[in-house]
């Protein structure tokens, strides 16, 4: 359980702290522009004077992307970005070696079993979270009644096991279906902006009117297609690692409980 619990408490303070920067990153753009807007207004430009010191400053990319984006889609991205942070980060600490098939336990359970000390082998898999821990256990909790009741149980709990990584490892692949559809759903909402604009206007409409409407729907877009292919390429990556991590696991407790094959079949 201690390893369980530290994969979740460096998750959630990894995640946490990603929150934090984003959000004063966010409220401090907001700020600042609200700060401008304010200082255009108590100052407007006295018709026919010009200054070489009136000429539009240029946003910030960060400044670009949450004008474009709106509150609505700043917010929604902000979520599904730390729900794929926290996630990459849980199942990265998740499918080490360690935590899956960890060496030092193979090692130390076969030593038991060679010094005959069954009771000492038993207690050392079930004290282990691992994978391979509980399988061990399985298998030895149920070698009395026969070779292949500990084969049974080793595979009921090596597929309980996966279940659980897998279950885990699918919030990656959701985040990699859902960013892409929320970009969509603001490319068409951009799109509906800027027509209603053409729509609603007698004569020829602003350039700067349509532009905030295909700003959205082209931002929009690119920020859901950045969230989502990190997301799919560790999907996949992770699922290969999660595969070979179970099929060596599987392994490895055959092997270590092969010595009780010829006693089970007696």
């Amino acid at each position: 359980m201690q390893s369980v619990t530290s994969v979740r408490f460096w998750a959630a303070v990894f995640a946490l702290s990603f929150a934090v920067l984003a959000i004063t990153e966010t409220v401090r753009i907001v700020s600042s522009c609200e700060a401008k807007a304010y200082g255009q207004e108590a100052a407007p430009p006295t018709p026919g004077v010009t200054n070489g010191d009136d000429k539009p400053k240029q946003k910030n990319w960060l400044q670009f992307f949450f004008d474009a984006l709106g509150i609505r889609y700043t917010l929604a991205f902000l979520v599904i970005s730390f729900t794929f942070v926290a996630f990459l980060v849980m199942n990265l600490m998740g499918l080490r070696r360690d935590a899956v098939c960890p060496p030092h336990l193979a090692a130390a359970f076969e030593a038991q079993l060679n010094d005959n000390k069954l009771q000492e082998a038993f207690d050392l898999a079930k004290n282990d979270d691992s994978m391979l821990g509980q399988m061990l256990a399985a298998g030895m909790q149920n070698v009395q009644i026969g070779y292949e009741k500990a084969e049974s149980a080793m595979s009921q709990v090596g597929e309980d096991e996966n279940l659980k990584l897998e279950h885990r490892l699918s919030f990656l692949s959701l985040v990699g279906t859902i960013a892409p559809m929320v970009g969509l759903l603001g490319t068409v909402d951009g799109m509906v902006l800027s027509f209603m604009q053409i729509a609603s206007s007698d004569t020829q409409p602003k350039p700067s009117k349509l532009a905030d409407g295909i700003s959205m729907a082209l931002i929009t877009t690119l920020v859901g297609l950045v969230i989502a292919i990190p997301a799919i390429i560790a999907f996949n990556l992770l699922k290969n690692r999660l595969t070979r991590l179970v099929m060596e696991t599987g392994q490895q407790a055959g092997n270590l409980m092969s010595r009780f094959e010829s006693r089970g079949r007696k």
